[in-house]
């Protein structure tokens, strides 16, 4: 039997870590059997869009992560004291996203045990996947280092591997934002905005994240949350509203490019998320849920009502998935050769994700899942240590 430290019982995270481990073996059957059978045969992604759920899967995952490094930075690395409680449920937050977020593209990746492999022997600097790859597990490193320090209540030496962590997430999640931003084939894409637009969006899913997982681990072990937990998830309800309005800033403004004169590629994906095939996504999810809903309520409630942001937070966490969604393969769907009038074009390529695509999806979120409630039982409830 599973059991918390302190040797509190709770049927509730046990049952929902073995619901868990169901779907993390689910999706990695589902993943496997694409090697097998073959990619191909088993994903719905195309010629036209490579790149389909699992790949804006990884995104949301990893963006997520690095939120999580840079907004529990501000208390844990920076010294602003009243942050200091979220520190060590954030920091393994981070680790079980990004950890997520590498099965959901280990799966997604025919040969996935060449990237380790040739990283090494092969490296291409030129190359903003290699930087990727590279500085992730740079990351990954100090995060884990992070973790063991502030578990050990090390606090001056955690904070310096948090420094360290917070340079190589910025780099990383900046270097992604690149992947995308300097394919000169997909317009929408293309540009200096998308690394800083990463970075911002990656602060505001990492405050969601901090607010809703924190509230749901104190709901389901029914422990009554400290005063100083209570202070830490206001002052990072009020960084997730700045961070959400700077978000709605960039939004606004991609849109306005995308439309003034018409350009090439932007003024179609535009068209295809605010009143095409994806403005279902758009305006309900990217929008409504996932900005405008969450503002509203944390300014309305002056970020001090923990259940109200509680709850716009996982609704924007659900959002937050549908975006990357939308960015990934939104940023495809227009053909190449639009406005030629060439016989047969469609005017949006079709991209929809299969059963196997779904499975494996499910599998990372198993995989967070049962990462997150082990971490309530293995540490306590990730209770704060103070150095002796």
């Amino acid at each position: 039997m599973l059991v918390a430290q302190g040797g509190v019982k709770n049927s509730r995270i046990v049952g929902l870590f073995v619901f868990s481990l169901i779907l993390l073996g689910i999706g990695l059957v589902a993943g496997l059997r694409g090697f097998i059978v073959g990619h191909e045969h088993v994903y719905g992604v195309t010629r036209e869009v490579p790149w389909g759920i699992l790949i804006s899967t990884y995104v949301f995952w990893v963006v997520t992560s690095t939120g999580l490094c840079l907004t529990s930075s501000i208390g844990h690395v920076f010294g602003y004291k009243p942050m200091h409680p979220i520190a060590s449920r954030s920091i393994f937050l981070a680790i079980a996203t990004i950890l997520s977020g590498f099965l959901a593209i280990g799966l997604e990746l025919e040969n996935p045990w060449r990237m380790p492999i040739w990283n090494v022997l092969s490296p291409n600097l030129k190359s903003n996947i290699w930087w990727m790859g590279t500085l992730y597990g740079a990351y990954l490193f100090f995060m884990l280092i992070e973790f063991g320090l502030i578990r050990l209540g090390k606090h001056k030496e955690a904070s310096m591997a948090g420094l360290l962590g917070v340079v190589a997430g910025i780099a990383a999640h900046s270097n992604l934002g690149a992947v995308f931003g300097l394919l000169h084939a997909h317009e929408f894409w293309y540009g200096p905005y998308m690394p800083i637009y990463f970075i911002a969006s990656a602060m505001m899913s990492g405050a969601a994240a901090i607010i809703f997982f924190t509230w749901l681990a104190y709901k389901l072990s029914g422990r009554q949350m400290e005063e100083s937990m209570v202070k830490a998830l206001q002052v990072t309800g009020k960084v997730y509203a700045l961070l959400t309005a700077v978000v709605i800033f960039f939004t606004i403004w991609k849109i306005i490019a995308s439309l003034a004169g018409k350009p090439h590629g932007k003024w179609e994906t535009v068209m295809a998320l605010m009143k095409g095939p994806y403005a279902f996504n758009f305006w309900v999810f990217e929008i409504f849920l996932g900005l405008v809903l969450p503002f509203l309520v944390v300014i309305g409630v002056r970020a001090k009502d923990i259940n109200a942001m509680a709850y716009v937070a996982g609704l924007a966490l659900l959002a937050i998935f549908v975006m990357r969604y939308d960015l990934v393969v939104g940023g495809q769907i227009v053909p190449h050769y639009h406005g030629m009038h060439i016989y047969g074009l469609p005017e949006y390529y079709h991209y929809f994700p299969s059963l196997s695509e779904w499975l494996v999806v499910l599998g990372s979120f198993g995989l967070f899942g049962s990462l997150f409630l082990w971490g309530e039982m293995a540490f306590d409830g990730h209770k704060e240590i103070h150095h002796h």
